[in-house]
């Protein structure tokens, strides 16, 4: 049995329909079978392009799969026809298509799955917006939400993607010369889906997306290959920050060389210490730079270690960096002593990645504050220190003054108590205590008669000796205690630095508390060095926990879960997981966890107001309502009032003609209060939310023509296919919300041109669809900053007069198709003018013969949408 081993797949990316996937596809097979390989044709759609059509002539074509779905014939890819077939290379088009019911598999590229499976090659077409990832994306770009999607992770494991890329103009160029869609579609599509905007930011999409995948391919390759030193494929530039006020500086210098180059990174890091809180720097500082940093679009990264010139290095090697840019540093030259700086470390050691060292008004003065270090453990290596000062230096000294016939019993003493106030300085009061007993038994032995023995003679010799061991462990003590008061004073600084840096993150957030929460999460996560923080909520004494903001991977659900701890309340708690802090660090946590509890807070009065400001708005519509109606129901009245009165003159016989004119003029105005107060009670509903519309299914013919009653028959053209399927609205509410349209229409359309009613079927794959009214008119239009405008309440466009209506005819309109699951758009009329745009949901129904409910190539009429 010969084992086959797994076919590779091809991708051709695109941006959008129409940029030529297929036919590149197609192309791409023909010179596969120019160079003798078996390719063949397992499923290709050329949605009646014949450019299309004609390379798919020479191809062997796999014969579709007939099935029957609701009595209708469709034609799938036959997945066992093809791995009968066998060929070396299958084409597969449309890879997100959605099976028919009754296939093996729900999705195409499942069925390419089992091809690959069985070892054939596999060449397939997928459109951006289709990626699973970027749905909320593309819909928030179009408008548009696909339902045809393909998980990302499939196209990821694709041995090659071909981006096909074309420009906006080219491809507006090519729809427009009927080489994408029929002719009567293409007007549509130019004015909806492929506008330059959208094009434009769909292409961008695609070149990222691509540019990523292309990044994750070469670091794959670096790491099976081993390789560490920097490749300049792309040029990111890491900057240091150590949260000192050169910060900016150097971040402002960075971004000036990323900006040099084409698609140049811009990283910023800062190292901090391991044991939770930073080892330098301001933390309100850092939160300034961070903000600076993301402006400038680069983005920021807290990286834990205790050695800032190994972490830096590290980071940068991790993400391919090809430039470091570092400042000058802040130490005295005298602090040279202790060892070189970061930057130089950094220089010697960073092997093929350029290093900036930028000066700043900063270097050379000092770091401005003693670093922070914890209460009750100064280091494992400043106590290793301590411990080799105390115990090795009084031998060490020893031998040095035998060697020079020793200064006299005094002065050695001076000498040994200063290892002594040394290793208190450098270790704390342990080391020091041992150097004092070490550094006395010393002096017994080498410096007090008799020599060479610890036996004392003299009595003062003894009173000395155990003077300087009292005297060396006192000064150790104090020594120790005032080290130990700086580092408290330093941590103390360190901590209202943070809350002050809490406080303006909370005061600088969005009253609703939008993002403020997670901010205070990844604070907190950056600032005790935890894997992951989350604040959890209980609505009920005995409810369960609900995590309402997290920070890190795998947040703690639940308080059991968290290494800490801290409850706010009953109903409220701050939870960590990573690592268990000390008790030093619960008092700064318990104030993390308070600001939380007082964003919270915020949040719900920011609910409140809100619901205040409906009110006040309500209020507000009320009075603009009674300043509207003011004239425009008195214009109507005085005209009734004034006929009435005149047909009631008894000393006046009107001619039938006039008493005819005088009676029309009566119901001319109280059909325009009828209408007037018909509006502002359909108003009253949508305000106060109790429109309940009755949903069923409608048929548009018998709604359209009663809503045209309103305006002159020669006004209107009507073009409703009576092969329109049913609809899902309350026919009433429907009526009165073209009937507001098309008089708004009709107001404003020239003299002599009719206004254009025109109903579409726009087909959803896996769904009814929707259908689509369109009410176009040839007036003067409206610019586009005003589109929306028009829809608010007691709102006239230009120069509208007094008695024209009070301005509630669209927004009635819109807020009625809105309760019905509809929508209400304004678009501009080609050639000039406006057209309302009303899109309703489709009654169910079968579909029709040659439809399928799933295309992977976006149908024109989902694409319009």
């Amino acid at each position: 049995m010969v084992l086959m081993g797994r076919g590779r797949l091809r991708i051709y990316l695109g941006a959008a329909p129409g940029v030529g996937k297929t036919y590149a596809m197609l192309a791409e097979a023909h010179r596969r079978q120019q160079r003798g390989t078996d390719v063949v044709v397992a499923f290709v759609e050329d949605h009646g392009r014949r450019n299309t059509a004609e390379l798919v002539e020479g191809l062997e074509v796999v014969p579709r799969r007939l099935l029957v779905h609701r009595g209708a014939e469709f034609t799938e890819m036959d997945v066992d026809a093809v791995l009968a077939r066998r060929p070396q290379v299958a084409l597969v088009d449309e890879l997100p298509h959605t099976n028919i019911p009754g296939c093996r598999n729900a999705k195409r590229w499942q069925d390419v799955e089992e091809l690959l499976a069985a070892g054939i090659d596999v060449i397939s077409t997928v459109n951006i917006q289709h990626l699973e990832s970027l749905g909320d994306a593309v819909e928030g770009i179009t408008g548009v939400r696909q339902r045809e999607t393909v998980p990302d992770e499939v196209v990821r494991r694709a041995d090659q993607i071909e981006l096909v890329d074309m420009s906006p103009q080219a491809l507006r160029r090519r729809l427009a010369h009927g080489n994408v869609y029929a002719p009567e579609k293409i007007d549509a599509a130019l004015a909806n889906y492929f506008r330059p905007g959208n094009l434009t930011a769909l292409r961008e999409l695609a070149l990222l997306w691509t540019a990523d995948r292309v990044d994750e391919y070469l670091q794959k390759y670096r790491a099976e290959q081993g390789i560490e030193r920097t490749w300049q494929a792309r040029e990111r530039i890491v900057v240091g920050l150590t949260g000192g006020p050169e910060g900016a500086t150097l971040i402002r210098r960075a971004a000036r060389i990323a900006a040099r180059v084409s698609g140049g990174e811009l990283l910023a890091v800062h190292i901090s210490r391991s044991d939770g809180l930073s080892g330098s720097g301001s933390p309100q500082t850092l939160i300034e730079q961070r903000v600076l940093v993301e402006s400038l679009g680069g983005t920021f990264h807290a990286v834990l270690g205790d050695d800032p010139a190994a972490g830096l290095l590290d980071f940068a090697r991790g993400v391919n960096a090809t430039q470091i840019v570092l400042g000058t540093s802040r130490r005295p030259a005298w602090q040279y002593l202790y060892g070189p700086g970061v930057g130089t470390t950094v220089t010697r050691e960073a092997g093929d990645i350029d290093v900036h060292m930028v000066t700043h008004e900063h270097a050379g003065h000092g770091r401005g504050r003693v670093p922070v270090r914890r209460i009750t453990d100064l280091g494992r290596p400043r106590t290793i220190a301590g411990w080799l000062i105390g115990l090795a230096g009084p031998p060490v000294l020893a031998v040095v003054l035998t060697a020079i016939g020793g200064l006299g019993l005094s002065t050695d003493m001076l000498l040994f108590l200063s290892l002594t106030v040394c290793a208190a300085l450098v270790g704390g009061l342990l080391p020091a205590i041992g150097s004092a007993l070490v550094a006395s038994s010393v002096l017994n032995y080498y410096f007090t008669p008799p020599l060479h023995t610890f036996t004392i003679n003299e009595p003062q010799n003894i009173m000395a000796v155990a003077i300087f061991t009292v005297v060396g462990i006192s000064v150790a003590s104090v020594v120790d205690l005032a080290a130990r008061r700086t580092h408290q004073a330093a941590r103390s600084q360190t901590e209202a630095q943070t809350l002050s840096a809490l406080a303006g993150t909370v005061l600088r957030g969005a009253p609703n508390g939008d993002g403020v929460l997670t901010a205070l999460m990844e604070q907190v996560r950056e600032t005790f060095g935890q894997e992951s923080a989350a604040l959890l909520e209980r609505p009920e004494p005995l409810g369960a926990w609900v995590p309402v903001a997290t920070a890190g991977p795998r947040p703690p659900e639940r308080p059991e879960q968290a290494d800490v701890d801290v409850p706010v309340g009953d109903s409220l708690a701050l939870v960590l997981r990573g690592r268990v802090l000390p008790g030093a660090d619960r008092r700064l946590l318990g104030a993390f966890a308070a600001q939380a509890a007082v964003v919270l807070e915020r949040r719900r009065l920011a609910r409140e107001a809100a619901a205040a400001r409906r009110e006040a708005e309500g209020n507000r519509i009320r009075t603009a309502l009674l300043a509207a109606v003011s004239h425009d129901l008195r214009t109507p009245l005085a005209g009734i009032k004034a006929s009435v009165s005149s047909l009631r003159a008894a000393d006046v016989e009107w001619a039938p003609e006039d008493e005819a004119e005088l009676l029309a003029g009566i119901e001319a105005g109280a059909d325009r209060l009828d209408h007037l107060i018909n509006n502002l009670l359909d108003m009253s509903r949508l305000q106060t939310g109790t429109v309940t519309p009755l949903i069923q299914e409608t048929d548009l013919d018998e709604v359209v023509p009663f809503a045209l009653g309103g305006v002159p028959l020669d006004s209107v053209r009507l073009d409703v296919p009576e092969t329109l399927p049913m609809i899902r609205a309350d026919g009433g509410l429907l009526e009165r919300s073209l009937a507001n349209l098309v008089e708004n229409a009709v107001k404003y359309s020239p003299d002599g041109v009719k206004v254009l009613v025109k109903a579409d079927a726009l087909r959803q794959p896996g769904g009814p669809g929707r259908v689509e009214l369109r009410i176009v008119d040839r007036g003067p239009g409206v610019p586009e900053d005003a589109k929306e405008r028009i829809f608010a309440p007691f709102q006239r466009y230009g120069d509208a007069p007094r008695g024209a209506g009070v301005g509630l005819g669209l927004a009635v309109a819109r807020g009625f198709v809105e309760a019905m699951d509809g929508t209400v758009t304004a678009e501009d009329t080609p050639g000039g003018g406006l057209t309302m745009v009303v899109s309703l949901p489709a009654a169910a129904r079968p579909p029709e013969p040659g439809e399928a409910p799933g295309d992977g190539n976006e149908p024109l009429s989902r694409l319009i949408t």
